[in-house]
């Protein structure tokens, strides 16, 4: 019998428990695949927390995102067939050996990308191109700061603003994660647990960041937000820090600046023909070697509390990885 990491009543990454799962039937319009490798991404420990949009009913498996290979399709999905290598986003469930999922969730893995790298690139580099290319209409010589630049998303911003024409600045709060940013290709970097970042800021563009890209929330947001160009967009990616600050709105009208929300998830839902061309995209920068995803660690499945853990604690740069046997 297939295992899964399940989460049986809500609770810290240390609560989840592995077990054997009865594979789930298949239904109208759904492809079950066996999963390779399966991407740890910040809603999955909100989701386990019980303080997630989406509310799964107990026990489920949390993970949002996988890869791996097509064992069965339901009859009538004809875009997908057994062995095809695919990347799915079923929303949870990703963490379990098999998966049942809606075959409009699945995509085909790159030519040349393995199943870790394929696990860890669709919700980071997918949420980021659409704030950067659609919400902030990011132009060539403009000026980038993304914050918690060495998280999933962060890194991501980093590769995608220097493939976008843009100077970036990354911040952080450590040199060592720092260090990963600039290999990834920062112009300049901000160690905001140490620096001042209105001062660093003011130090390495006078005129400010033209766009802003926050995926943190915490203290740092509004400190960022007073350092924005005029005409700046202010993205709202997430809130790792935990909290979700509040700005003074003058400081919008001020500035002259946009402060505009970015989420991913309901922009494929509405808009898949676009969300599908993004992809496409990123799929070719990848190809071209002008994007890399970071997995600084896998972890068994049986360790996938651990790899919840270490993202809750700030510890990883890049992305997590969980892999079956």
């Amino acid at each position: 019998m297939p295992k899964a990491l399940l989460c049986t009543s809500f609770g810290p990454p240390e609560t989840l428990v592995v077990t054997d799962q009865a594979a789930a039937p298949l239904g109208p319009g759904q492809i079950r695949m066996r999963v390779r490798a399966a991407g740890v991404n910040f809603p999955d420990t909100l989701m386990i927390a019980n303080k997630y949009q989406f509310k799964p009913p107990l026990p489920f498996a949390p993970g949002g995102e996988c890869a791996g290979t097509v064992l069965e399709v339901a009859p009538g999905v004809d875009r997908f067939a057994p062995g095809d290598r695919v990347i799915a986003l079923p929303g949870w469930g990703a963490f379990a050996e098999d998966l049942v999922v809606d075959a409009a969730q699945v995509s085909r893995t790159p030519a040349g990308m393995d199943d870790i790298t394929a696990a860890a690139f669709v919700f980071t580099y997918g949420t980021t191109y659409h704030a950067l290319v659609q919400r902030a209409q990011l132009r060539p010589g403009e000026t980038l700061l993304v914050l918690g630049a060495a998280g999933g998303v962060g890194l991501a911003a980093v590769e995608l603003g220097k493939a976008l024409g843009a100077r970036v600045i990354a911040a952080a709060s450590s040199p060592a994660k720092l260090a990963v940013a600039r290999d990834h290709g920062a112009d300049a970097v901000i160690d905001y647990g140490a620096d001042d970042l209105r001062q660093a800021l003011k130090a390495l563009c006078p005129a400010g960041p033209d766009v802003i890209y926050d995926p943190v929330g915490g203290a740092y947001s509004e400190a960022a937000l007073r350092s924005i160009a005029w005409n700046g967009r202010f993205l709202v990616v997430g809130f790792a820090a935990g909290s979700i600050p509040s700005v003074p709105l003058n400081l919008a009208l001020l500035k002259g600046c946009a402060i505009v929300g970015v989420f991913w998830g309901a922009f494929t839902a509405r808009e898949p023909g676009l969300a599908q061309a993004n992809l496409d995209a990123l799929a070719a920068l990848h190809q071209a070697g002008r994007i890399r995803p970071h997995v600084s660690a896998t972890y068994p499945l049986a360790a996938g509390g651990a790899a919840l853990r270490a993202l809750i604690d700030r510890q990883a740069t890049g992305k997590l990885v969980i892999t079956m046997a």
